[in-house]
């Protein structure tokens, strides 16, 4: 890939990447409103906001985030396949995007239930605080995927180590 492609398609994974964690955070905070507040409006909005923010943002950004990635791994000399940092971030991302798409299943079961009525206090605890325990568990393992990008922990696969010793000069 040539070097300006190869900015252009970092710079897309990496503002993917940071709008990702920074929807999560969002998230994360109307979470905890939705679980702390005591005025149904707030608690209304938190929950119908949280719907809105998975679908229109958090779910495009990690599909985003997963594509470009791949992009920029395929096009520069990291690979898909050479790295255990590259291998493991493309996992991470791979599953919290499934575990995303089957946590706004709930996310919607939330928002149905507000629109329809206003909740009080113990109603839905369960499913209000699962929504919290989610986002703060998202926000740690897109950290971790960050951690990875930065540090880049050394260790080839196999298959890297060969492509390596293939294309050095004895």
């Amino acid at each position: 890939m040539p070097p300006s492609l190869r900015k252009i398609a970092l710079t897309a994974h990496v503002t993917c990447s940071v709008g990702w964690i920074g929807a999560v955070a969002v998230f994360l905070a109307l979470a905890l409103a939705g679980l702390n507040s005591r005025d149904p409006e707030t608690v209304r909005a938190a929950y119908l906001s949280m719907e809105l923010t998975g679908w229109l943002v958090i779910v495009p950004l990690s599909l985003a985030s997963l594509v470009t990635g791949l992009v920029q791994s395929l096009g520069t000399v990291w690979g898909l396949v050479r790295h255990y940092w590259v291998l493991i971030k493309l996992l991470i991302t791979v599953l919290a995007t499934v575990v995303l798409l089957v946590h706004m299943q709930p996310i919607g079961h939330m928002a149905d239930a507000v629109r329809q009525a206003t909740l009080s206090d113990g109603e839905l605890g369960g499913l209000r605080v699962q929504l919290v325990a989610d986002a703060g568990a998202a926000l740690v393992v897109l950290l971790v995927a960050v951690a990875l990008s930065v540090f880049k922990p050394r260790g080839t696969i196999c298959y890297g180590r060969r492509r390596l010793r293939e294309t050095t000069p004895s």
